[in-house]
């Protein structure tokens, strides 16, 4: 939490009973269909943590190899402790994910 409130300047909002969000933004998608989500956030699933995260740039992909111990989906950034992970790219992936969604989603 102190990274995600760090690196966002926002406190955390829950977003239904158990995704904590910091931020949000607006989205459509090729339906047409429309919401709001977080920023930035995390989840707990069963015995993973989950951030979610836009890993869709080449930088951003380049990260992941140093990150540590995890398994990506397409936004959600799965492992199971904060210490099979580099803190400091962590912080840079978020950094560029906050990035990447304000640049494709304004």
């Amino acid at each position: 939490m102190a990274l995600l409130e760090k690196v966002t300047e926002q406190s955390a909002n829950m977003w239904g009973p158990s995704i904590v969000g910091y931020d949000s933004y607006c989205y459509t998608d090729e339906s047409g269909k429309t919401g709001e989500v977080p920023l930035s956030g995390f989840v707990i699933r069963g015995r993973e943590l989950v951030f979610y995260l836009s890993v869709d740039s080449e930088p951003q992909k380049t990260l992941l190899s140093g990150l540590g111990k995890y398994k990506m989906g397409k936004s959600c950034l799965y492992f199971k402790q904060l210490v099979d992970l580099d803190l400091s790219i962590l912080e840079q992936l978020i950094r560029g994910s906050i990035t990447e969604l304000r640049q494709r989603c304004g």
